[in-house]
């Protein structure tokens, strides 16, 4: 079945350094050269396969329109009119005359992601954006999650104006890059960010009522935005539909496919009860993945390439000197033994 949605980070390279950012994009900031871009269209799926839709990010893609350009031009060469096309930016660099090259490169969805109080000026800028997007022909249309299995299904031009804020943002800032540096992350532990939109839940198929949608930062493939403590592929080398036919025969990678990181260690006899008490003490259930990655997964690799030490800037010391609150180290200690 092809993908839902195919979300895709080309650069972190952005004109703005905001504080809940997840990727810790930044002005001069790593992004994809042109042969690496073209390797990963490469290994995208095929034309039969063609994702429903694929999302460019950053970063800020605008900072770099050589490079997004090429993307699109590469993208619509391999899947033509069978896939959407759409946008994610801050809106800074948008122009009357950017916003018609970015229309003529077959884009069909814009999303303003900047309209939140980590951003200046969002109020004025916004409704110039507005303004510009909708002479241009351009649908508003603000409801509910960004995209899903059935929202925003055909090409009808439209565009959106979201951001960071708490009532809205996909499962609150993510614990991540700069939000982690900056403790801004959101800090509710049994939130389960892996079953809703941009978590992991579905990345592989299988799920009726799930979107199958995966995440690519610059190269490395994900089963969700927010990133895992190691990629499932590099996609300058590795086909993504291969990649995750490999890792979905894994019971842990299984876990996150049913959106269940609570379970991602029964296969080892980790109990759902000291995972929960680990995500309690951690502060985030994305840090308990992380921590489960690093000390019980058994095909484990660190990985040191520059887009995925953004995501993950936090040192894994981290998860040796966070203590369980006293009064979980009983259940766990029993849970473990």
């Amino acid at each position: 079945m092809p993908l839902d949605s195919l979300y895709w980070v080309i650069t972190h390279n952005c004109n703005d350094r905001c504080d809940h950012c997840y990727n810790s994009s930044r002005p001069k900031a790593v992004e994809l050269t042109i042969p690496e871009a073209r390797a990963v269209i490469e290994h995208f799926p095929p034309l039969e396969d063609a994702p429903l839709r694929i999302v460019l990010s950053g970063g800020e893609p605008l900072v770099n329109r050589k490079l997004l350009y090429f993307c699109l031009d590469a993208l619509y060469d391999k899947y033509g009119e069978h896939t959407q096309y759409m946008l994610q930016t801050n809106g800074d660099l948008l122009t009357s005359e950017i916003l018609d090259e970015i229309l003529a490169h077959h884009v069909t969805r814009i999303d303003i992601a900047s309209i939140d109080r980590f951003h200046k000026h969002k109020g004025a800028r916004a409704e110039l954006l507005k303004s510009m997007l909708e002479a241009k022909g351009m649908i508003f249309d603000n409801e509910g999650a960004l995209i899903s299995k059935t929202r925003l299904t055909k090409p009808i031009p439209t565009f959106s104006m979201w951001g960071a804020n708490e009532d809205f943002w996909i499962g609150g800032n993510w614990a991540r890059g700069r939000a982690v540096q900056t403790n801004v992350m959101l800090r509710r532990p049994l939130h389960n960010f892996c079953a809703i939109p941009s978590g992991a839940r579905g990345f592989a198929g299988g799920k009726e009522d799930a979107m199958q949608e995966v995440a690519v930062q610059l190269y490395n493939l994900y089963p969700c935005c927010p990133g895992t403590r190691m990629p499932i592929a590099d996609l300058r080398y590795e086909d993504l539909n291969a990649a995750i036919e490999t890792v979905i025969q894994h019971p842990m990678w299984q876990a996150l496919n049913d959106g269940e990181p609570f379970k991602m260690g029964l296969y080892k006899g980790i109990s759902e009860d000291y995972a929960k008490s680990r995500a309690q003490a951690l502060g985030n259930i994305c840090l308990w993945c992380d921590e489960f990655f690093e000390k019980h997964y058994e095909h484990f690799k660190p990985n040191f390439s520059e887009p995925h030490l953004n995501l993950h800037t936090f040192p894994s010391q981290q998860f040796v000197t966070l203590e369980l609150p006293p009064s979980l180290h009983s259940s766990s200690d029993s849970s473990q033994s």
